[in-house]
């Protein structure tokens, strides 16, 4: 008789515990869901508002690169003497200044684009004091030309270079 009983309270308990199991499983299943999708709507929402932040900062880099383009630069800063040491200082403090101002900018960037970017920023001004160096050239406005003249016989500045892979990476975000 006590086996009857047991068989008979498995009967009972056995199919409430597969229902227990059934119901715990589909539970599990549907927090899981849930939480993947609260997490989705929550990156999807957080990228909404980082889309316009990363968006700027590639304006930005990009008008850094504009105005440290030696063609524009030399145009824009005009030498304040005729010694090519004082004007060489000119034209890096004004690349350094742009730099400064957009420096906050790395974090919106992938490692590789700021590095361009550096390096462009780098490339220039190493142009600017290689040239400088030159004993053929004599003054501010001699230094001038030596630059532009160099600019136009190299293929491609490296501002231009940095642009260009700024705005490839630009394309490949949207």
């Amino acid at each position: 008789m006590n086996t009857d009983k047991i068989i008979e309270l498995a009967f009972y308990t056995l199919p409430a515990l597969i229902t227990g199991a059934v119901a715990y499983y589909s539970f599990q299943t549907f927090s899981k869901s849930e939480e993947q999708r609260r997490r989705f709507n929550l990156l999807k929402e957080n990228q909404k508002q980082a889309l316009p932040l990363k968006l700027q900062a590639y304006e930005r880099l990009a008008l850094f690169l504009e105005r440290t383009n030696p063609s524009k630069l030399l145009i824009r800063v005009a030498p304040i003497t005729n010694d090519k040491v004082d004007y060489q200082n000119l034209l890096i403090q004004h690349i350094e200044q742009e730099f400064e101002h957009n420096l906050t900018q790395q974090i919106y960037v992938t490692n590789e684009c700021w590095t361009m970017i550096v390096t462009a920023k780098n490339t220039l001004i190493q142009n600017i004091r290689k040239t400088t160096m030159n004993p053929e050239v004599a003054n501010a406005d001699k230094l001038r030309e030596t630059i532009l003249s160099n600019l136009f016989e190299s293929s491609e500045s490296a501002t231009n270079l940095a642009l260009s892979y700024l705005k490839t990476e630009i394309r490949d975000f949207l």
